[in-house]
């Protein structure tokens, strides 16, 4: 698909505006790349139901945390951004899959916060622990929620919001490790190279014949 090869056109450029410290490169192409992806979930979005209106919200969410997030200073405001969109995929993910349906993603991705965590604590700014402390909750709650989602529905597009909540969390902890930890060679290409993917992949899990499901089917009248 074109718009496919566009996007990872626009995030390959993205990486390399980073890696090369051409901040041009960087505003153009950051936010083209989130625009080319919401594309994908816009297309999809009448047909998609409240799912599709959920997952539009949170990527138009994450555009503006992506735009946040590329002068010095709007950490804390780029990390809202972030927050309130997962706060909207959630939102998505339990449009047809109880909260906790599944307990073992949970306990899964609580692990791996807890431990993130640790590492991060005595290094994070007195300002920003509890920001990061409700930023890591949410995203926490996201991806156990996406996996549980995945084995509860079984189904390719539930499989790939999963897969896509994951790269999201990977994506994070890279994030935060370069920046409150040690700095992580080549940074740029292990953080973005993971979070186009996961919001690509939130982005094609609507499915098109949802709002077939969701919508109820009148009563026939009788002959």
């Amino acid at each position: 698909m074109p718009i496919l090869a566009a996007t990872a056109l626009a995030a390959a450029s993205t990486i390399a505006g980073k890696l090369l410290g051409l901040a041009w490169m960087v505003w153009v192409f950051k936010p083209l790349t989130t625009l080319l992806i919401i594309a994908v979930a816009a297309a999809r979005l009448r047909d998609g139901g409240p799912y599709a209106r959920a997952v539009c919200a949170g990527l138009l969410l994450s555009l503006a945390g992506d735009v946040l997030l590329i002068p010095d200073g709007l950490f804390v405001a780029g990390l809202v951004a972030f927050l309130l969109a997962h706060v909207a995929y959630l939102v998505a993910f339990t449009r047809d899959c109880p909260p906790l349906a599944r307990r073992g993603p949970f306990a899964a991705v609580a692990a791996v916060a807890a431990v993130l965590l640790t590492v991060l604590w005595p290094s994070l700014p007195a300002g920003l622990r509890v920001p990061v402390l409700a930023y890591v909750l949410m995203l926490g709650l996201m991806t156990g929620q996406a996996l549980a989602r995945a084995r509860h529905l079984d189904d390719p597009h539930a499989r790939r919001a999963g897969i896509g909540g994951v790269l999201f969390l990977c994506s994070d902890a890279l994030l935060a490790f370069d920046r409150f930890h040690a700095p992580l060679p080549l940074a740029a290409l292990w953080v973005l190279g993971t979070y186009y993917p996961a919001q690509m992949l939130i982005a094609r899990s609507i499915n098109m014949r949802a709002h077939a499901r969701d919508t109820p089917t009148p009563p026939r009248r009788p002959d």
